[in-house]
């Protein structure tokens, strides 16, 4: 089974105002570490989709094995993300994984459990359970690859997880509670505070 990580990181971070994919953290940007953990689970193809000042932020995150692909419709909504995201998707992929770019705090152990899920059992929509509440990122089954081409707006692909509620299956993961949006200047110092208590030895924050 081949299963592609798809990386939205495109928006424009209005309510912050500024970039938020180059929030330093630890020393590197923000999205830095969403692709290096990303790159360093067992996906078989990284897709970064980026669109918002996205040669500077490209020149920061570095090249870590991702492939990047922009996206010019970003102020349209996440969905044009999505899109974007599909179209770069090699011919071979059985599922897609949707990746949040302000939540760095998905590690490879989170990203490996879902797709050892995938792999050991395909259902059309996976999603991670931690500590009893749902959280990204979503896995999609090739098979909804024609619902997720029309989706539209700002809700990605929200609609069609609430279309196919039946066939959601839950996956428990690493984790206490679910990896938090960084939209505002507060949510970026709840961020800060959690990596400051990491260990050395561990991407995620405790």
């Amino acid at each position: 089974m081949t299963i592609s990580g798809v990386i939205l990181a495109a928006g424009s971070s209005s309510r912050l105002g500024r970039p938020k994919q180059l929030l330093p953290l630890a020393g590197r940007p923000l999205l830095a570490h969403t692709v290096t953990n990303a790159v360093a689970s067992s996906l078989d193809d990284v897709i970064l989709v980026l669109g918002h000042r996205a040669e500077e932020i490209a020149a920061a995150v570095g090249e870590q094995g991702q492939r990047t692909t922009i996206n010019p419709d970003y102020a349209s909504g996440q969905s044009t993300s999505v899109l974007a995201g599909l179209a770069a998707l090699p011919d071979s992929a059985n599922a897609v994984l949707f990746l949040l770019g302000d939540q760095p705090s998905v590690t490879p152990a989170v990203i490996d459990t879902l797709l050892d899920a995938y792999r050991a059992d395909p259902a059309p929509i996976m999603v991670p359970v931690y500590g009893g509440e749902r959280g990204n990122p979503v896995l999609f089954d090739r098979a909804l690859f024609p619902e997720l081409r029309q989706v539209s707006g700002d809700e990605g692909a929200r609609t069609i997880v609430r279309a196919h509620a039946g066939e959601v299956r839950p996956v428990p993961v690493p984790g206490a509670a679910p990896p938090q949006d960084v939209d505002t200047e507060a949510d970026y110092a709840r961020l800060l505070a959690a990596w400051s208590v990491a260990s050395l030895d561990d991407i995620e924050p405790r």
